[in-house]
C-alpha cells in the first residue's frame, strides 16, 4: 500500500498578525517539530505543494471576494472587512498556499501516490463562505479540495466530516443546497459562530445532506465518538462517497483556550481509525485530513501526532 502523505508549506507561517493572537505561525511549527522529534516524519511521504491560482479559488469563492481579499491585504489593513479575521501583507499568499496544499493532496490521493494525507495548513478555512471570510479564515481550504476533486478527478460524492469545536458554517453554507456533498459536524453549542443547529439539514438537492450534532461545554470524546458511530457512519455508507475529507480541528481537545470540549489524544486516534476504516470500505481508502483549529500549542502538537500516527498506521496496514 502507498503510505500517508504530508502536505506542508512553510510559506503559511508568513500569515502573522502579531504576538498574542491564538492563530499564530507557531501552530504550524509545533506540529512539524513534533512529527520530526518523534521520528514520525520519516514515515510520511512529502506531497509537493503549490499556490492556488484564481481559477482554483473561484470554484468556491466569488471573484469579487477574492479581489477584496487581495485588495485589503495589499492596503495593509489589520482586519478583513467581511468579518473577524486579522490580516497582514502576507495573508493572501499564505491562504493561497493553504488551499494549494489541499489541492496537491487531492492529486496525490487520486493518483495513488499516497493512500491518505494530512494537510498542515493555516489560516484555517471552515468559517469562510463563498463571499465572506470570518473566524480567522480567508479561503475555505476543505471546500476547495472537495470542488477540485469533483472537477479534476471526477469524484461524484464527497463526505466532509468536521470535529472542530466550532461549527464549520462556511463549509455548510457552500454545500447547503448541493446534494453531492454530505457535511457532518460535531461542535460546541452555544458557541462561536452560533450556527449548526440540528434543524439545519440542507435545502433543495441538499436536503438531508447536512447533519449537525451540537453538544454542550464539557462534552467528552466518548460522546463525540458515539455521534460519529451512530449518525455519521450509517449516513456515509448510504451516501457512498468517492472521497472523505476531514476538517481536523484540535481545539476540541481538552485544555484548548478557545473551546470547552474534553477530547483526548486517544479520542483523536480513535476518530481517525473510524474514518480510515470507513474510507477503506466505501472509497478505496481515499481520505484527506485538513487542519482547522487548535490553539494550545503543546496540545495541538500531541493531538496532531496521534492523528497522523493513526493515519500512517492505517496506510501501512498496522494492526491495532
Amino acid at each position: 500500500m502507498a503510505g500517508t502523505g504530508l502536505a506542508a508549506d512553510s510559506g503559511v507561517t508568513r500569515h502573522d498578525v502579531g504576538p498574542g493572537h491564538p492563530e499564530q505561525p507557531a501552530r504550524f511549527s509545533a506540529i512539524i517539530d513534533r512529527l520530526e522529534h518523534t521520528g514520525l516524519m520519516r514515515e510520511l511521504i512529502a506531497v509537493p505543494t503549490r499556490r492556488a491560482q484564481d481559477d482554483e479559488l473561484e470554484i468556491v469563492h466569488a471573484r469579487e471576494y477574492i479581489e477584496l481579499v487581495e485588495r485589503e491585504v495589499s492596503q495593509g489593513r489589520a482586519q478583513l472587512s467581511t468579518g473577524d479575521t486579522d490580516i497582514c501583507r502576507e495573508s493572501a499568499d499564505a491562504a493561497r498556499r493553504a488551499v494549494g496544499c489541499v489541492l496537491s493532496a487531492v492529486d496525490a490521493v487520486f493518483s495513488g501516490k499516497v493512500s491518505n494525507a494530512f494537510c498542515a495548513v493555516r489560516p484555517p478555512g471552515h468559517h469562510a463562505s463563498t463571499a465572506c471570510g470570518m473566524g480567522f479564515c480567508l479561503f475555505n481550504n476543505i471546500a476547495a479540495g472537495a470542488r477540485y476533486a469533483q472537477r479534476t478527478h471526477g469524484a461524484e460524492r464527497i463526505l466532509i466530516a468536521d470535529w472542530d469545536v466550532h461549527h464549520g458554517n462556511g463549509t455548510q453554507d457552500i454545500f447547503y443546497r448541493n446534494g453531492s456533498v454530505l457535511f457532518f459536524s460535531t461542535h460546541q453549542s452555544p458557541w462561536y459562530p452560533g450556527t449548526g443547529d440540528v434543524s439545519e439539514r440542507g435545502e433543495g438537492a441538499g436536503e438531508g445532506k447536512t447533519i449537525n450534532c451540537p453538544f454542550p461545554a464539557g462534552t467528552t470524546g466518548e460522546r463525540i465518538l458515539d455521534a460519529f458511530r451512530e449518525q455519521l457512519l450509517p449516513a456515509a455508507r448510504a451516501f457512498h462517497p468517492d472521497l472523505i475529507l476531514l476538517s481536523a480541528g484540535f481545539d476540541s481537545r481538552i485544555d484548548d483556550p478557545l473551546g470547552r470540549f474534553l477530547l483526548t489524544d486517544a479520542d483523536f486516534r480513535d476518530l481517525t481509525w473510524m474514518m480510515a476504516d470507513l474510507a477503506d470500505s466505501v472509497c478505496a481508502a481515499r481520505l484527506i485530513s485538513v487542519l482547522e483549529g487548535g490553539y494550545n500549542l503543546g496540545g495541538l502538537a500531541l493531538a496532531a501526532e496521534a492523528h497522523v500516527r493513526a493515519l500512517a498506521g492505517k496506510a501501512e496496514g498496522v494492526l491495532r
